[in-house]
This record gives structure tokens, C-alpha cells and sequence, in this order.
């Protein structure tokens, strides 16, 4: 839902920025690296700390470079394979930083070893579940499946949580609650994620060799 609607919603807004980097003879590419390099320091340096609201505007910031860069590629007509590419192997990136980040937080000054190990979890899952669908798709099925947490989802739900939760260090009571629940969402949606598209890719598996050995017959 959010990848359908808001997404198009942020395409549209972000449109003439992108339309001024391409007449300051910025490259998309460009914006991908600088983007993914902007999540990581935001997560590593910030989350570790404690400093969620600050990592979070930081993050939020760059995160848009996101629909930036495919909105310069589509105004340039250079959609490319080795565009998708990379965009799709550096988001693997940022969103390990920003639940690396967490991870850090609670192993040390967080000092909270399950919310540590879920944390690890919504980053061990999150590459997963993006797995599970390029690697159904390399095997030439559709994996048509809309996941109960996907990376929109993920993302939304996790940088909220933190931006809110840093309220509490200017003196907001309660907030610092939001992260740790939101963890426990992210970690079961992934699961549940995993689950659907796990089972996607076994029925059209099924019925892709059913039809192949109906046609070899």
C-alpha cells in the first residue's frame, strides 16, 4: 500500500528537484551512493548513540534520494539494468545500517540483549525477504505477492518509532516505548512476510512445472 500510493505521492512532489540536479549535470548513480552513504552515517553514528530524533531527520533526508534517483533516470530515459541494480543492492545497504545501528544501541549503552537480538532479526529478515522474491524472479516466476511488511513498511513503521521515541530527550514522558514495540511489529510482519512469499514461490513453482511437464507430454 505504502509502495503504490505514497511513493507516488513523493514522485510526484519530487519531481522538479530532480529535474535541477539533471541541469546541474548530477547523475542518478550519483544520487544513489551519496543517498545510501547518508542513511549509513545517520544510523552508525546517531542510532549507536542513543540519538534517535537526529539519525532519524538525517536519515529521513537522504532516504528520499531513493525516488530521486529513478525519477532522473525516467526524465533522462536511462532506465538501466545496472541502475536497478545498484539502487536495489544499496538499499540492502541502508536498511542494514539503520538496524545495525539499533542493534548497536541495545548491546551496549541500550543495554537490552533482546531487543538487540530482534533488532539483528528485522535485519536478517529484511534481506531475506528481498531474497526470496529476486531469486523467485531469477528463476522466472512472478512472485506475485503483496507482503504484510515489505521495505516501505519496514522503513516507516522503524523510523517513526525512532524519531518519536528521541522526543523523550526533549523532555517528552512515555515516548522511548514506541521503538521497542515497533522492533516486535517490524520482526513478526517480516516473518509473516517471509512466510507469504515462501509459499507464493512453491504454488507457482508447482504450477509453472505442472504446465512444463503438461507441454513435454
Amino acid at each position: 500500500m505504502l509502495n503504490k500510493y505514497a511513493r507516488a505521492f513523493f514522485t510526484r512532489v519530487l519531481t522538479p528537484f530532480a529535474a535541477l540536479l539533471i541541469r546541474l549535470g548530477v547523475s542518478p548513480d550519483a544520487v544513489t551512493l551519496v543517498g545510501t552513504g547518508g542513511v549509513v552515517a545517520g544510523a552508525l553514528i546517531f542510532y549507536p548513540q542513543g540519538e534517535f530524533f537526529w539519525g532519524t531527520v538525517v536519515i529521513t533526508l537522504f532516504v528520499f534520494s531513493d525516488l530521486v534517483d529513478g525519477n532522473m533516470a525516467r526524465q533522462l530515459g536511462r532506465s538501466s539494468r545496472w541502475g536497478a541494480f545498484l539502487d536495489s543492492t544499496l538499499d540492502r545497504v541502508a536498511d542494514s545500517a539503520i538496524f545495525g545501528g539499533l542493534a548497536l544501541w541495545y548491546a551496549g549503552r541500550g543495554d537490552n540483549l533482546a531487543l538487540c537480538a530482534v533488532a539483528i532479526f528485522c535485519l536478517a529478515s529484511g534481506q531475506v525477504v528481498s531474497y526470496t522474491k529476486a531469486r523467485g524472479e531469477a528463476i522466472g516466476l512472478p512472485v506475485a505477492v503483496n507482503g504484510l511488511v515489505e521495505r516501505a513498511e519496514r522503513l516507516v513503521i522503524s523510523l517513526v518509532a525512532c524519531g518519536l521515541s528521541g522526543l523523550h530527550e526533549f523532555g517528552v514522558p512515555g515516548v522511548q516505548v514506541l521503538l521497542p514495540i515497533a522492533l516486535w511489529v517490524v520482526a513478526a510482519g517480516s516473518a509473516v512476510t517471509l512466510g507469504q512469499r515462501v509459499v507464493t514461490v512453491r504454488r507457482e513453482s508447482a504450477e509453472a512445472d505442472a504446465i512444463a511437464q503438461g507441454g513435454n507430454g
